[in-house]
């Protein structure tokens, strides 16, 4: 059994260390059992170490860059009893990075080895069969239904990262894997953080509840200044040159208002009781990435408008352009007022209200709600309404792509697969940049939809 400190531990940390991991398993199979039988895992939970503190769980990290290594720190904040002892990222020197940072803010807590660091495209695999409890998914978004499906597989719990997906075949695949983790009694929390945070929370609970009348049109944006943007290295393969770059690729972040913008649609969506939009059109493009191979093939600007069947639209901008008048805000238009959630949290209708409760911080929230769950004996599974989200990102930017109207049917359905014809550094990606070092840019009335 792994051990839970350093390999420098004497025999007497050791026995420990095993009288730690034995109850560990112990109690992570019991309240398992409780929640697949459907029994009330709160109290069989208690049941188990009521004499004792609770268990020490163990975290898996994979995909160690800044919102990784970010995630990794709100894990071992949002519960004391934790420990990263695992981790993998594609890139060594990323990995080690993460790792040194970790080390300095959590010296104790930290025991990821040698032996449990784990380098290279397959990397994810080793760390998820590893003896952990706990996996986060922080690596490039087009790794992540691949990444979850191993996850759950494997029966880990799982925090996953946002967006969860970059084509349809992807939010399919999730799709599945969310209905597997819940069959299998494993938690699945999202990423999607405004979900847990207090003031966003009751702001969208009122105007669900009526606050504002019945609502009429919802208003999305994430206007913001430039992003991403890496050098060409000439010591790098093109697989390992886009990797490094992924942001800038649309086979790998799904383009930024799926990356990025996915925070802003999935308040619409949740305001909308996380039902997905019947079709969506619009306009997008590139007017000031235009610096080659640096900025890849992604746009620079998306705007869509969403429709649902009962008439409500849901406008969406999101634009990353330096020096630019930037607003990232969310508006909801009833037929009695309007409700406005970031960053002013408040209503105005036949009553006036704004939030004055307290906040935590979301990013740990999120955690804390993971292993209170896990601990409770009392999974929560958040897949469902983070593959639409997703899927609904994705469907705006087919219709920026495109040009065309699509539906919220085509889309789901859609046979446009992003994925490489192999994982590997010498391997060809979906994409290759002409003699001149260009990228193919998908073209309004020119791309068609697949």
């Amino acid at each position: 059994m792994k051990r839970l400190h350093s390999q420098a531990a004497n025999h007497g940390q050791n026995q420990a260390a095993r009288r730690v991991g034995a109850s560990r398993r112990d109690f992570l199979r019991t309240t398992g059992m409780a929640a697949a039988i459907g029994m009330g895992g709160l109290s069989l939970a208690r049941a188990v170490h009521a004499a004792g503190e609770d268990p020490i769980l163990e975290i898996a990290l994979i995909g160690c860059g800044g919102r990784g290594t970010g995630a990794a720190a709100n894990a071992m904040d949002a519960d004391p009893r934790t420990r990263l002892t695992a981790m993998a990222d594609a890139f060594e020197d990323r990995l080690n990075s993460s790792l040194a940072a970790l080390k300095e803010k959590y010296p104790d807590r930290v025991d990821v080895t040698p032996e449990t660091s784990f380098v290279g495209l397959d990397a994810y695999v080793k760390a998820i069969q590893s003896d952990v409890d706990v996996v986060l998914l922080c690596e490039p978004p087009h790794f992540r239904p691949i990444h979850l499906r191993a996850a759950v597989e494997a029966g880990k719990h799982i925090f996953c990262e946002k967006p969860v997906a970059v084509d349809a075949p992807g939010y399919r695949s999730v799709l599945e894997s969310t209905e597997m983790a819940q069959q299998k009694g494993l938690s699945l929390v999202s990423g999607l953080c405004w979900r847990y945070h207090n003031a966003t929370r009751e702001t969208v609970k009122r105007i669900q509840d009526g606050a504002i009348g019945d609502i009429v049109t919802i208003q999305e944006t994430y206007n913001t200044g430039h992003i991403g943007g890496r050098p060409r290295d000439p010591e790098l393969t093109e697989m390992q040159f886009q990797i490094r770059n992924w942001y800038c690729f649309t086979w790998l972040s799904g383009d930024h208002n799926v990356e990025q913008h996915i925070h802003s649609l999935d308040k619409a969506l949740w305001v909308m009781h996380d039902e997905p939009p019947a079709a969506a059109w619009g306009l997008g493009g590139r007017q000031v990435r235009t610096e080659m191979p640096r900025f890849g093939n992604i746009y620079d600007h998306h705007a869509v408008c969403y429709e649902y069947a009962n008439r409500v639209r849901v406008y969406s901008y999101c634009r990353q352009q330096a020096n630019c008048w930037n607003d990232t805000t969310d508006h909801v238009f009833g037929t009695k007022g309007l409700g406005v959630i970031l960053n002013e949290f408040r209503v105005e209708g036949p009553e006036k209200w704004q939030y004055q409760g307290e906040n935590t911080n979301m990013y740990v929230a999120e955690h804390q709600a993971l292993f209170q769950s896990i601990r409770s004996g009392q999974p929560i599974n958040n897949g469902v309404y983070m593959a639409r989200s997703t899927m609904m990102a994705i469907m705006g930017r087919m219709a920026t792509y495109t040009g065309e109207r699509i539906t919220w049917e085509q889309a789901t359905q859609s046979e446009e697969n992003l994925s490489p014809s192999s994982y590997e550094w010498n391997a060809t990606p979906p994409i290759v940049p002409d003699a001149e070092g260009r990228y193919p840019v998908a073209m309004p009335g020119i791309t068609k939809f697949v």
